[in-house]
């Protein structure tokens, strides 16, 4: 049997519940989330506000700033939740194997499917009518339009649901995946935030085909992530779907290849695994409660500090500044460090308030 995994991806999820459901807003710029003259983030920008660069996690203010013409509208979230209940009820019909990463995404094996495939390819062909049939049942149930990948792994998957959005349908196959791979950023990688990708960059990689054929050592780079990275450029993943729904934390951690204690360097370093558990937190609609940094020396002493909050974190600033405040506060930055991490815990369920009133204000 052959591995086969869709990665179905609505398109302009709230944004596009709030043109069906209002009419006169279709085919207008349209912004979920705070007013523009409130504190407050988007939450999900609809495709005639994006062609603006409006985007979610972008302040309000921003977004009518480059879009003044933009539509509004407040959040309803329990409309949003019961949305995503019924699409992951079409779902569960065609296997149980769903892996819900979010209230918009989610991931389906569909490897029963391949019982009498010859072959990785011919399982995958065999699969594409499904998942039409996935995007048609939802544009005629639920009046919404969806994008699906297909592929072997979910690295593949991912990537085939962001190529031809909105309402794209890829298949990348097992014979080709190199060549798909070959011309794309390095960026398009989940795990290789801004300082990650500007380091690997500055060796003169830019695409997944440089990855494919350097020589150069990436453990020199990206320390141990360097085994995984090699095996998503050859568009190898066997991570399996999980259909386990629990998460107790979330966390992120960086070896630096050179112990320091450069603030800059930190500070950067601590910005990306903020962005990192942030993301995770969004994808598992959840905040946290206590946040807790980590930090190893040169000696190998291993550190933690953490807070508990009255009300859960969800942005990516929220983060980094807890964790700024967490190793000024515990004077933790005494020497060179060999590792730093921060980690979300005590996770609560996302609220539609916590994606409009940041603690710390507007996140960027």
């Amino acid at each position: 049997m052959f591995r086969v995994i869709f990665h179905v991806d609505m398109d302009a999820f709230f944004a596009s519940i709030e043109q069906r459901d209002h009419p006169e807003y279709q085919g207008k710029p349209l912004v979920v989330g705070s007013p523009p003259d409130q504190r407050g983030v988007v939450c999900a920008a609809s495709y005639e506000a994006r062609k603006f660069q409006v985007r979610s996690a972008m302040p309000s203010r921003t977004a009518a700033r480059l879009c003044p013409q933009a539509i509004f509208v407040r959040p309803r979230m329990e409309v949003y939740r019961a949305e995503s209940e019924a699409i992951m009820s079409i779902f569960e019909s065609y296997t149980s194997l769903v892996e819900r990463v979010s209230v918009d995404e989610a991931y389906l094996d569909l490897s029963q499917t391949s019982t009498h495939a010859s072959d990785a390819d011919s399982a995958l062909q065999a699969a594409l009518p499904l998942a039409a049939d996935i995007k048609s049942r939802i544009q005629m149930e639920r009046g919404l339009t969806a994008s699906i990948g297909v592929a072997t792994n979910k690295f593949l998957a991912k990537l085939g649901s962001d190529f031809q959005k909105p309402n794209g349908l890829t298949l990348i196959s097992e014979r080709d995946k190199l060549a798909f791979l070959h011309p794309l950023s390095i960026r398009c990688i989940h795990g290789v935030g801004p300082v990650t990708a500007s380091a690997i960059e500055a060796r003169g990689l830019h695409t997944i085909g440089d990855l494919q054929s350097t020589t150069i050592p990436l453990e020199e780079i990206v320390g141990s992530w360097a085994t995984r990275l090699r095996q998503y450029a050859m568009g190898e993943d066997n991570r399996s779907v999980d259909t386990s729904r629990e998460r107790k934390s979330i966390s992120a951690e960086n070896t630096f290849l050179v112990d320091t204690d450069d603030r800059p360097t930190l500070r950067a370093a601590l910005a990306e695994m903020a962005t990192d558990v942030a993301q995770s937190l969004r994808e598992h609609e959840a905040g946290a409660l206590t946040i807790q940094v980590k930090v190893r020396y040169r000696d190998f002493t291993t550190l933690t500090r953490q807070v508990r909050l009255e009300e859960p974190v969800t942005t990516s600033r929220q983060i980094y500044r807890i964790a700024c405040h967490l190793l000024a506060t515990h004077t933790l930055v005494n020497g060179p460090l060999r590792l730093l991490g921060i980690c979300a815990s005590t996770l609560v369920p996302r609220t539609g308030s916590q994606l409009l009133l940041p603690l710390f204000g507007n996140d960027r």
